[in-house]
């Protein structure tokens, strides 16, 4: 079968096309046939080397998070009608034709969902479900999101609406908080712009949410805009690291500053209960995946660079 490894930690270039024989379902497990593979920005940080002692990884190996497709074969003690169900596979591999799979680490997709529709849903979908729970959205409040045109971001923008809470959305460029206004975002600021986060400010009298997708230099501009009392959710590392809240001012302020993967992955049953939601709401209609760039498997070194250079709006998925 067809499969990209990660050669050695680097640049995009180590990503590299090979053939690996098929696998085979072990007892408890299938194989499934993947349509499509979810692409997240911490691909990328992984294939670089970082942050090892959350998800170890040892080169050479086959990057990703998972994907959606359709049972090829059952293991030992699985029940043969699983063969032919389409599913989606949490997993921490994807960029292949073919995956094994425990029964723990899938879910059988809702009647009417599209592989891209579910692929795009595994990852941030799960994971704005979550971060959700963190921020506990209060109608009418103001929610300020970052990396608003994201995966993640995007998810959050839709549930934070549809809670009923105001919605100001941070990106970069003018395709992308275009999307953020599509999705219920009642205003949007451009971090390519200097004092970008007192604007947010301003707007909103100081969010009482704010969700970090960003990390760095631009989740500490983030926390700015948050307001004394309110909310801080941080989650994203696409700068290579959190964002370095200063706790003294954080209490100064009587904010309360969530860092959402300081402890490492979620726990796996969470992580499945969170996903199944995530495709319901998809499948209902109410969850929009704003999928923004599809790949053929073989050129998921260019949805890398895509991601790095921050031009992808919305999900990246490779399609085999």
């Amino acid at each position: 079968m067809r499969a990209i490894q990660v050669r050695e930690f680097g640049g995009p270039d180590m990503l590299v096309a090979v053939d690996l024989p098929a696998p085979v379902a072990g007892p408890g497990q299938v194989v499934v046939g993947l349509a499509a593979a979810d692409v997240i920005y911490l691909d990328t940080l992984l294939r670089r080397g970082w942050g090892g002692e959350f998800f170890p990884r040892t080169p050479p190996y086959v990057p990703g998070t998972g994907g959606a497709g359709t049972v090829l074969s059952t293991g030992e003690g699985v029940d043969p009608a699983w063969i032919g169900r389409r599913v989606v596979a949490t997993l921490d591999t994807g960029y292949a034709e073919q995956v094994v799979a425990g029964l723990d680490q899938i879910v059988e997709l809702p009647g009417g969902l599209g592989f891209q529709q579910a692929a795009a849903v595994l990852h941030d979908g799960a994971t704005a479900i979550m971060l959700a729970r963190l921020g506990r959205f209060e109608k009418g409040e103001w929610v300020l999101v970052t990396a608003a045109a994201g995966g993640a971001g995007s998810t959050l923008v839709q549930l934070a609406r549809d809670a009923g809470a105001r919605v100001v959305a941070a990106a970069l460029g003018g395709r992308k908080l275009a999307l953020a206004r599509e999705l219920g975002a009642e205003h949007t600021v451009d971090y390519g712009e200097e004092g970008w986060q007192r604007r947010g400010r301003d707007l909103t009298g100081g969010a009482g949410l704010v969700y970090d997708g960003a990390g760095g230099a631009l989740g500490q501009a983030a926390f700015e805009a948050a307001a004394d009392g309110g909310r801080f959710v941080t989650y994203g590392t696409a700068d290579g690291g959190f964002a370095d809240i200063d706790p003294r001012e954080a209490e100064r302020r009587g904010v309360s500053v969530v860092n959402a993967l300081a402890s490492g992955p979620p726990d796996p049953a969470d992580m499945r209960a969170w996903l199944t939601e995530a495709l319901d709401l998809a499948a209902r209609g109410s969850l929009r995946p704003a999928i923004g760039a599809t790949f053929p498997l073989e050129r998921a070194r260019d949805a890398h660079v895509s991601l790095e250079e921050r031009r992808t709006v919305g999900k990246s998925l490779l399609l085999m």
